[in-house]
Protein backbone atom coordinates (compact mmCIF):
# COMPACT_ATOMS: atom_id res chain seq x y z
CA UNK A 1 0.00 0.00 0.00
CA UNK A 2 1.28 3.34 -1.29
CA UNK A 3 0.74 6.36 1.51
CA UNK A 4 2.23 10.27 2.03
CA UNK A 5 4.78 9.12 4.52
CA UNK A 6 6.21 6.19 1.87
CA UNK A 7 6.37 9.33 -1.03
CA UNK A 8 8.37 11.41 1.25
CA UNK A 9 6.17 14.01 3.19
CA UNK A 10 5.64 12.98 6.81
CA UNK A 11 2.56 14.51 8.06
CA UNK A 12 3.68 13.37 11.72
CA UNK A 13 6.82 15.29 11.77
CA UNK A 14 5.27 18.18 10.51
CA UNK A 15 2.71 18.12 13.73
CA UNK A 16 6.20 17.33 15.96
CA UNK A 17 7.99 20.73 14.09
CA UNK A 18 5.20 23.05 15.43
CA UNK A 19 5.13 21.54 18.66
CA UNK A 20 8.73 22.45 19.04
CA UNK A 21 8.84 25.68 17.71
CA UNK A 22 5.74 26.71 20.25
CA UNK A 23 7.85 28.10 22.86
CA UNK A 24 10.28 30.00 20.53
CA UNK A 25 6.97 31.82 18.51
CA UNK A 26 5.39 32.99 22.05
CA UNK A 27 8.30 34.85 23.27
CA UNK A 28 7.38 37.17 19.77
CA UNK A 29 3.71 38.02 20.43
CA UNK A 30 2.48 41.58 20.50
CA UNK A 31 -1.03 42.79 22.14
CA UNK A 32 -2.28 43.73 18.16
CA UNK A 33 -2.20 39.41 17.39
CA UNK A 34 -5.82 38.47 17.55
CA UNK A 35 -4.64 34.37 15.73
CA UNK A 36 -3.07 31.52 17.33
CA UNK A 37 -0.38 29.09 15.47
CA UNK A 38 -1.96 26.62 13.64
CA UNK A 39 -4.76 28.36 12.25
CA UNK A 40 -5.01 29.08 8.39
CA UNK A 41 -3.95 32.93 8.64
CA UNK A 42 -1.97 35.32 10.93
CA UNK A 43 -4.85 37.95 12.40
CA UNK A 44 -3.11 41.35 13.60
CA UNK A 45 -5.21 44.27 15.05
CA UNK A 46 -4.64 47.94 13.62
CA UNK A 47 -6.54 49.57 16.54
CA UNK A 48 -3.30 51.04 17.82
CA UNK A 49 -2.61 52.83 14.77
CA UNK A 50 -5.83 54.80 14.49
CA UNK A 51 -4.30 58.16 15.50
CA UNK A 52 -1.65 58.52 12.40
CA UNK A 53 -3.24 60.79 10.07
CA UNK A 54 -2.91 58.36 7.18
CA UNK A 55 -1.43 54.62 8.60
CA UNK A 56 0.26 53.59 5.77
CA UNK A 57 1.65 49.47 5.73
CA UNK A 58 5.54 49.04 4.14
CA UNK A 59 6.43 45.52 3.51
CA UNK A 60 9.56 43.78 2.60
CA UNK A 61 10.35 39.97 1.41
CA UNK A 62 13.74 38.06 0.98
CA UNK A 63 15.64 35.15 1.30
CA UNK A 64 18.88 33.80 3.25
CA UNK A 65 20.21 33.05 -0.16
CA UNK A 66 23.59 30.41 -0.46
CA UNK A 67 24.66 31.66 3.12
CA UNK A 68 22.61 28.67 4.14
CA UNK A 69 25.43 26.81 2.25
CA UNK A 70 27.46 27.29 5.00
CA UNK A 71 24.76 26.28 7.81
CA UNK A 72 24.46 22.72 5.96
CA UNK A 73 28.17 21.91 6.09
CA UNK A 74 28.39 23.29 9.68
CA UNK A 75 25.32 22.05 11.00
CA UNK A 76 24.79 24.92 12.35
CA UNK A 77 20.83 26.32 12.01
CA UNK A 78 19.93 29.02 14.69
CA UNK A 79 20.98 32.19 13.50
CA UNK A 80 19.62 31.34 9.63
CA UNK A 81 16.56 32.66 10.95
CA UNK A 82 17.81 36.11 11.96
CA UNK A 83 19.30 37.00 8.66
CA UNK A 84 16.02 36.26 6.94
CA UNK A 85 14.21 38.72 9.34
CA UNK A 86 17.42 40.79 9.33
CA UNK A 87 17.10 41.17 5.37
CA UNK A 88 13.11 42.04 5.55
CA UNK A 89 12.85 44.33 8.92
CA UNK A 90 15.68 46.47 8.01
CA UNK A 91 14.20 47.71 4.28
CA UNK A 92 10.88 48.31 6.43
CA UNK A 93 12.42 50.48 8.95
CA UNK A 94 14.57 52.23 6.25
CA UNK A 95 11.19 53.64 4.84
CA UNK A 96 10.56 55.31 8.62
CA UNK A 97 8.26 51.51 9.26
CA UNK A 98 7.88 49.98 12.38
CA UNK A 99 7.76 46.37 11.70
CA UNK A 100 4.64 44.75 12.75
CA UNK A 101 4.82 40.89 12.11
CA UNK A 102 6.62 38.54 9.92
CA UNK A 103 5.59 34.97 8.14
CA UNK A 104 8.38 32.80 7.39
CA UNK A 105 8.21 29.68 4.43
CA UNK A 106 11.18 26.76 5.07
CA UNK A 107 11.05 24.32 2.09
CA UNK A 108 13.47 21.15 2.85
CA UNK A 109 14.13 17.76 1.16
CA UNK A 110 13.24 16.13 4.78
CA UNK A 111 11.54 18.20 7.72
CA UNK A 112 13.58 17.08 10.67
CA UNK A 113 11.80 18.07 13.43
CA UNK A 114 14.41 19.41 15.65
CA UNK A 115 16.48 21.02 12.66
CA UNK A 116 13.16 23.03 11.68
CA UNK A 117 12.73 24.52 15.11
CA UNK A 118 16.27 25.19 15.38
CA UNK A 119 15.66 27.45 11.81
CA UNK A 120 12.34 28.29 13.53
CA UNK A 121 14.33 29.77 16.79
CA UNK A 122 16.69 32.10 14.66
CA UNK A 123 13.32 33.70 13.15
CA UNK A 124 11.82 34.08 16.23
CA UNK A 125 15.08 35.74 17.93
CA UNK A 126 15.13 38.36 14.61
CA UNK A 127 11.37 38.66 15.65
CA UNK A 128 12.41 39.65 19.04
CA UNK A 129 14.93 42.07 17.85
CA UNK A 130 13.01 43.88 15.89
CA UNK A 131 10.22 43.93 17.96
CA UNK A 132 7.60 42.21 15.02
CA UNK A 133 5.32 38.82 15.82
CA UNK A 134 6.10 35.94 13.96
CA UNK A 135 2.41 34.94 13.22
CA UNK A 136 2.37 32.34 10.73
CA UNK A 137 5.09 30.73 8.08
CA UNK A 138 4.93 27.64 6.33
CA UNK A 139 7.08 24.47 6.05
CA UNK A 140 7.03 22.79 2.75
CA UNK A 141 8.77 18.89 2.57
CA UNK A 142 9.35 18.43 -0.50
CA UNK A 143 10.83 15.13 -1.46
CA UNK A 144 13.02 14.73 -4.43
CA UNK A 145 13.11 18.30 -4.77
CA UNK A 146 15.70 19.74 -2.48
CA UNK A 147 18.65 16.92 -1.12
CA UNK A 148 17.41 15.51 2.09
CA UNK A 149 19.50 17.70 4.35
CA UNK A 150 18.77 20.80 2.49
CA UNK A 151 16.24 23.85 2.78
CA UNK A 152 15.60 27.23 1.74
CA UNK A 153 14.52 30.01 3.91
CA UNK A 154 13.00 33.05 2.99
CA UNK A 155 10.12 35.11 4.88
CA UNK A 156 8.24 38.87 4.82
CA UNK A 157 7.20 41.31 7.14
CA UNK A 158 4.69 43.96 7.35
CA UNK A 159 5.41 47.42 8.77
CA UNK A 160 3.52 50.69 9.38
CA UNK A 161 4.21 54.48 9.30
CA UNK A 162 2.08 57.76 8.86
CA UNK A 163 2.19 58.75 5.54
CA UNK A 164 4.29 62.28 6.39
CA UNK A 165 7.07 60.42 8.25
CA UNK A 166 8.03 58.23 5.50
CA UNK A 167 11.81 58.31 4.57
CA UNK A 168 11.74 59.15 1.08
CA UNK A 169 14.60 61.15 0.51
CA UNK A 170 13.12 64.21 -1.30
CA UNK A 171 14.18 66.89 1.41
CA UNK A 172 18.26 66.11 1.18
CA UNK A 173 20.46 69.18 0.72
CA UNK A 174 23.91 69.66 0.27
CA UNK A 175 26.14 69.20 3.27
CA UNK A 176 23.80 66.79 4.95
CA UNK A 177 25.83 64.23 6.87
CA UNK A 178 25.98 60.73 5.99
CA UNK A 179 26.30 58.24 8.83
CA UNK A 180 26.83 55.00 8.55
CA UNK A 181 26.32 51.71 11.25
CA UNK A 182 28.56 49.15 11.34
CA UNK A 183 27.93 46.02 9.81
CA UNK A 184 28.32 42.06 11.71
CA UNK A 185 30.08 41.65 8.61
CA UNK A 186 28.99 39.84 5.21
CA UNK A 187 26.15 39.78 6.41
CA UNK A 188 23.52 38.17 3.77
CA UNK A 189 24.43 38.66 0.38
CA UNK A 190 27.37 38.11 -1.85
CA UNK A 191 27.69 34.53 -0.69
CA UNK A 192 27.87 33.20 -4.32
CA UNK A 193 31.02 34.91 -4.46
CA UNK A 194 32.12 33.80 -1.00
CA UNK A 195 31.64 30.17 -1.77
CA UNK A 196 33.87 30.74 -4.80
CA UNK A 197 36.75 32.59 -2.57
CA UNK A 198 36.81 29.85 -0.06
CA UNK A 199 36.72 26.33 -0.05
CA UNK A 200 33.29 25.71 2.07
CA UNK A 201 34.36 22.35 3.67
CA UNK A 202 34.26 21.24 7.37
CA UNK A 203 37.58 21.83 7.74
CA UNK A 204 38.18 25.13 6.09
CA UNK A 205 34.84 26.43 7.75
CA UNK A 206 36.50 25.38 11.10
CA UNK A 207 39.95 26.64 10.80
CA UNK A 208 40.98 29.71 13.41
CA UNK A 209 42.17 32.98 11.83
CA UNK A 210 43.99 35.52 14.35
CA UNK A 211 43.21 38.34 12.24
CA UNK A 212 39.38 37.31 12.24
CA UNK A 213 39.68 36.60 15.82
CA UNK A 214 37.20 33.59 15.13
CA UNK A 215 37.07 30.62 12.90
CA UNK A 216 36.70 31.49 8.94
CA UNK A 217 33.10 29.91 9.68
CA UNK A 218 31.68 31.67 12.85
CA UNK A 219 32.54 35.12 11.01
CA UNK A 220 31.10 34.07 7.56
CA UNK A 221 27.85 32.90 9.49
CA UNK A 222 27.79 35.59 11.35
CA UNK A 223 23.84 37.01 11.40
CA UNK A 224 23.12 40.36 9.32
CA UNK A 225 22.55 43.53 12.51
CA UNK A 226 19.02 44.19 12.91
CA UNK A 227 18.68 48.17 12.44
CA UNK A 228 15.26 48.75 13.79
CA UNK A 229 15.95 50.27 17.34
CA UNK A 230 19.11 52.49 16.14
CA UNK A 231 16.34 53.57 13.46
CA UNK A 232 13.48 54.07 15.88
CA UNK A 233 15.86 55.56 18.44
CA UNK A 234 17.01 58.56 16.21
CA UNK A 235 13.19 59.35 15.39
CA UNK A 236 12.59 59.08 19.18
CA UNK A 237 15.39 61.81 19.35
CA UNK A 238 13.19 64.56 17.51
CA UNK A 239 15.98 64.03 14.37
CA UNK A 240 14.50 63.86 11.03
CA UNK A 241 16.85 61.28 8.98
CA UNK A 242 16.50 62.66 5.34
CA UNK A 243 17.47 59.70 3.69
CA UNK A 244 18.53 56.22 4.50
CA UNK A 245 19.92 52.74 2.65
CA UNK A 246 20.18 49.34 3.44
CA UNK A 247 23.53 48.23 2.12
CA UNK A 248 22.70 44.77 0.78
CA UNK A 249 23.49 43.10 -2.55
CA UNK A 250 25.01 45.41 -4.61
CA UNK A 251 27.10 47.20 -2.18
CA UNK A 252 27.32 51.25 -1.88
CA UNK A 253 27.36 51.48 -5.94
CA UNK A 254 24.00 49.96 -6.12
CA UNK A 255 22.12 51.20 -2.76
CA UNK A 256 23.32 54.59 -1.97
CA UNK A 257 22.01 55.92 -4.70
CA UNK A 258 18.52 54.37 -4.14
CA UNK A 259 18.48 57.07 -1.11
CA UNK A 260 19.15 60.09 -3.30
CA UNK A 261 17.02 62.29 -4.99
CA UNK A 262 17.56 63.66 -8.42
CA UNK A 263 20.45 66.64 -8.15
CA UNK A 264 22.24 65.67 -5.08
CA UNK A 265 25.70 62.70 -4.59
CA UNK A 266 26.54 61.23 -1.98
CA UNK A 267 30.41 61.50 -1.31
CA UNK A 268 31.89 58.77 1.07
CA UNK A 269 35.28 58.49 2.50
CA UNK A 270 36.19 55.01 2.53
CA UNK A 271 38.90 55.68 5.58
CA UNK A 272 36.41 57.35 8.07
CA UNK A 273 35.74 53.93 9.32
CA UNK A 274 37.43 50.64 9.97
CA UNK A 275 36.83 48.07 7.23
CA UNK A 276 36.37 44.27 8.97
CA UNK A 277 39.30 41.84 8.26
CA UNK A 278 37.26 39.21 6.66
CA UNK A 279 36.47 41.67 3.38
CA UNK A 280 40.54 42.47 3.27
CA UNK A 281 40.92 38.34 3.64
CA UNK A 282 37.99 37.66 0.33
CA UNK A 283 39.93 40.54 -1.78
CA UNK A 284 43.42 39.42 -0.98
CA UNK A 285 42.67 35.63 -1.10
CA UNK A 286 40.09 36.37 -4.49
CA UNK A 287 42.17 38.81 -5.92
CA UNK A 288 39.09 40.89 -5.99
CA UNK A 289 39.53 44.53 -7.19
CA UNK A 290 38.40 47.24 -4.71
CA UNK A 291 35.28 48.62 -6.81
CA UNK A 292 34.18 45.05 -7.30
CA UNK A 293 34.11 44.54 -3.70
CA UNK A 294 32.40 47.71 -2.62
CA UNK A 295 29.78 47.04 -5.60
CA UNK A 296 29.33 43.60 -4.07
CA UNK A 297 29.50 43.59 -0.26
CA UNK A 298 28.48 46.24 2.47
CA UNK A 299 32.17 46.27 3.91
CA UNK A 300 31.38 46.96 7.38
CA UNK A 301 28.20 49.61 6.97
CA UNK A 302 25.28 48.02 7.18
CA UNK A 303 22.78 51.02 7.17
CA UNK A 304 23.74 54.49 5.80
CA UNK A 305 21.24 57.51 7.21
CA UNK A 306 21.24 61.06 6.00
CA UNK A 307 20.84 63.60 8.69
CA UNK A 308 21.43 68.01 8.90
CA UNK A 309 24.39 68.67 10.37
CA UNK A 310 23.05 69.96 13.42
CA UNK A 311 21.56 66.50 14.09
CA UNK A 312 24.53 64.58 13.59
CA UNK A 313 25.81 64.49 17.67
CA UNK A 314 22.45 63.35 18.62
CA UNK A 315 22.73 60.96 16.02
CA UNK A 316 25.19 59.36 16.59
CA UNK A 317 23.97 59.38 20.62
CA UNK A 318 20.93 57.53 19.65
CA UNK A 319 22.46 54.94 17.40
CA UNK A 320 25.24 54.30 20.03
CA UNK A 321 22.30 53.70 22.77
CA UNK A 322 20.28 51.75 20.86
CA UNK A 323 23.97 49.46 20.53
CA UNK A 324 25.07 49.94 17.28
CA UNK A 325 28.15 51.29 16.48
CA UNK A 326 28.13 54.83 14.17
CA UNK A 327 30.36 56.24 11.95
CA UNK A 328 30.33 59.63 10.77
CA UNK A 329 31.36 58.56 6.87
CA UNK A 330 30.28 61.34 3.89
CA UNK A 331 28.34 63.96 3.11
CA UNK A 332 25.88 65.16 0.15
CA UNK A 333 27.11 67.37 -2.81
CA UNK A 334 25.21 68.67 -5.41
CA UNK A 335 25.92 67.02 -8.58
CA UNK A 336 24.80 64.21 -10.68
CA UNK A 337 22.50 61.34 -8.65
CA UNK A 338 25.17 58.54 -7.67
CA UNK A 339 27.73 57.95 -5.48
CA UNK A 340 31.31 58.81 -5.77
CA UNK A 341 33.61 56.89 -3.15
CA UNK A 342 37.10 58.71 -2.31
Amino acid sequence: MMDYKKAGVDIEAGYQSVELMKEHIQKTMRQEVLTNIGGFSGAFSMDAFKNMEHPTLVSGTDGVGTKLKLAFVMDKHDTVGIDCVAMCVNDIACAGGEPLFFLDYIACGKNTPEKIAQIVKGVAEGCVQSGAALIGGETAEMPGFYPEDEYDLAGFAVGVVDEKDLITGKDLQEGDILIGMASSGVHSNGFSLVRKIFDITEESLNTYYDELGATLGETLLAPTKIYVKALKGIKAAGVQIKACSHITGGGFYENVPRMLKDGVRAVIEKDSYPVPPIFRMMAKKGQIEEKMMYNTYNMGIGMVVAVSPADVETTMKAIEAAGEQPYQIGRIEKGEKGVTLC
